[in-house]
C-alpha cells in the first residue's frame, strides 16, 4: 500500500496543511518527518481555525494516527502548549505517536540561535529564534539530546553537561553571555517525562508495519523546496531536508515503499525571511496578494514577501522531489487582477536561463522574464470542477502545469478544508 510524500514546491507556506487535511479521511497515518516549530500550517475546518506548528496537520481528522518523527526537533514547552489548544478546541489528540529517536530543542539551543543572530546583524540568516538551527548541528555533532534520553535520568545529565562544555565557553568567552547550568536544563526537561512516555514509540517499526498491513502512510514536510539544506537557496534555508529524500531518513520509512510525491505549490509565490527571490514585488501588486492572501507566517506572525509565479522554481521542484502531482493553492487570490504575470525564465546578465542558475550569486542577479496571462473576475471560491472555473482561470492552470512539468492535480480556491477542486486522484 502506498507511502506517499507532501513536499512544499516553494519556499514553504504554500498550503501543505489543507491539502494535508484534503486527504486525511483516506490515509491511516500522518507523519512530520522534519523541521520543528520554525513551520506553521493553517487549517480551516468550518468557522474554526487551526494554527499547527509542530504537530502533524492529521492530528485534525479523528481516524488518523498522526506521528512525529525521528526527523523532527522538538521543543517540549511548545509541543505541549500545542497539544493544549487543540484539546481546549476539541480535539481528540491521544493517538500521537512521538519517535524515541527524534531529538528535542534544549533552552540552551534557543538561547544560542537568538545569540548569533543577533550578533550578525545586518548579515543574519533570519531565522525563527527557536533555536532550530543549533540542535540540528548538536545532531550531526553527536551531542544531542533525544526523546529517549528522558527516560533515563543519569544518561540525560551526562549529555547536558558534555554539550554545555562548549556551549557555555561561545556564551562567555565570544558573546559575553552568562552561563548556562547544567542542573536548570535538566529540571525543565524532566517535568516532561511522565506526560511524553505513553506517546513515545518505536516509529520506524510501528510504520512499517502498518504499510505491510495494508494501511495508507501520509509524510508530510515542514517547509519547502527551495529552504532544503542542500537543495535550497544555501545560506538562506532551514536545518533539514524538506525534500521528498528527506523523508525516508526523518520517518524510517524505505524509499522503495514511497509511490508518490504530491508538490504543494502557491499559485502566486511566497517568502518568509532573507535570501534571493526573484519575483518579489515591492509594489501595491505585492501588497494586493499579501492582504488577499493573508501572507503572515502562522508561526511567526511576519509579513511574507510575495511575488508572482515562478516556473523555473516550479521546474527545479519537480526535478528534485520527482513530483508526481501538484496542489495547486490560493488560485482564488488572483481574482481580480487583469493581466497575471509569470516568470518564465531568468536574465542574468543578458544570458537567459531557463532553469536556475547553479550559482548563488547568478541566482542572486537574477531578473525574472515574464509572460501576461488573462486573469477573471468572477468569484470561484465555490466552484466544485475545473469545468466550472472562468476560462482564463482554466487557461492560467493549464499554463502552470505546462511550465511546471507536472499534472497539477488538485486546486485551492478558498480557505475551506472543502474549497479544493480535484481533477486526479492524489492516492493514485
Amino acid at each position: 500500500m502506498p507511502a506517499i510524500v507532501l513536499v512544499g514546491a516553494q519556499w514553504g507556506d504554500e498550503g501543505k496543511g489543507k491539502a494535508t487535511d484534503l486527504l486525511g479521511d483516506r490515509v491511516d497515518y500522518v507523519v512530520r518527518y522534519q523541521g520543528g516549530n520554525n513551520a506553521g500550517h493553517t487549517v480551516v475546518i468550518g468557522d474554526k481555525k487551526f494554527a499547527l506548528h509542530l504537530l502533524p496537520s492529521g492530528i485534525l481528522t479523528p481516524a488518523v494516527i498522526p506521528v512525529i518523527g525521528n526527523g523532527v526537533v522538538i521543543d517540549l514547552r511548545v509541543l505541549f502548549d500545542e497539544l493544549d489548544g487543540l484539546t481546549a478546541q476539541g480535539v481528540d489528540v491521544s493517538k500521537l505517536r512521538i519517535s524515541a529517536n527524534a531529538h528535542i530543542i534544549t533552552s540552551y539551543n534557543v538561547t544560542i540561535d537568538k545569540t548569533i543572530e543577533r550578533f550578525l546583524g545586518k548579515r543574519a540568516i533570519g531565522t525563527t529564534g527557536r533555536g532550530i538551527g543549533p540542535t540540528y548541528g548538536d545532531k550531526i555533532g553527536r551531542m544531542g539530546i533525544r526523546v529517549q534520553d528522558l527516560f533515563d535520568e543519569s544518561i540525560l545529565r551526562q549529555k547536558v553537561e558534555s554539550a554545555l562544555i562548549t556551549k557555555n565557553n561561545l556564551l562567555t568567552k565570544v558573546y559575553n553571555r552568562a552561563a548556562i547550568h547544567a542542573d536548570e536544563v535538566v529540571a525543565e526537561l524532566l517535568q516532561y517525562v511522565e506526560r511524553l512516555r505513553p506517546m513515545v514509540a518505536d516509529t520506524a517499526l510501528e510504520l512499517h508495519q502498518a504499510l505491510e498491513a495494508g494501511k495508507t502512510v501520509l509524510l508530510e514536510g515542514g517547509q519547502g523546496t527551495l529552504l532544503d539544506i542542500d537543495h535550497g537557496t544555501y545560506p538562506f534555508v532551514t536545518s533539514s531536508s524538506p525534500i521528498a529524500g528527506g523523508a525516508t531518513i526523518g520517518s524510517g520509512i524505505g524509499p522503495t515503499k514511497i509511490t508518490s510525491v504530491i508538490g504543494i505549490l502557491k499559485a502566486y509565490a511566497t517568502r518568509v525571511g532573507a535570501g534571493p527571490f526573484p519575483t518579489e514585488l515591492f509594489d501595491e501588486w505585492g501588497e494586493l496578494l499579501r492582504a488577499n492572501g493573508g501572507e503572515f507566517g502562522t508561526t511567526t506572525g511576519r509579513a511574507r514577501r510575495c511575488g508572482w509565479f515562478d516556473a523555473p522554481v516550479a521546474r527545479y521542484a519537480t526535478r528534485i522531489n520527482g513530483l508526481t502531482d501538484f496542489f495547486l493553492t490560493k488560485l482564488d487570490v488572483l481574482t481580480g487582477i487583469k493581466q497575471i504575470p509569470v516568470c518564465v525564465a531568468y536574465d542574468v546578465d543578458g544570458v537567459r536561463y531557463e532553469e536556475l542558475p547553479v550559482s548563488q550569486t547568478d541566482f542572486h542577479h537574477a531578473k525574472p522574464i515574464y509572460e501576461n496571462y488573462p486573469g477573471w473576475s468572477e468569484d470561484i471560491s465555490g466552484v466544485k470542477t475545473f469545468e466550472e472555473l472562468p476560462k482564463n482561470a482554466q487557461d492560467y492552470v493549464l499554463a502552470l502545469e505546462k511550465l511546471s512539468h507536472c499534472r497539477i492535480s488538485a486546486i485551492g480556491v478558498g480557505q475551506d478544508r472543502n474549497a479544493t477542486i480535484v481533477r486526479h486522484n492524489l492516492l493514485g
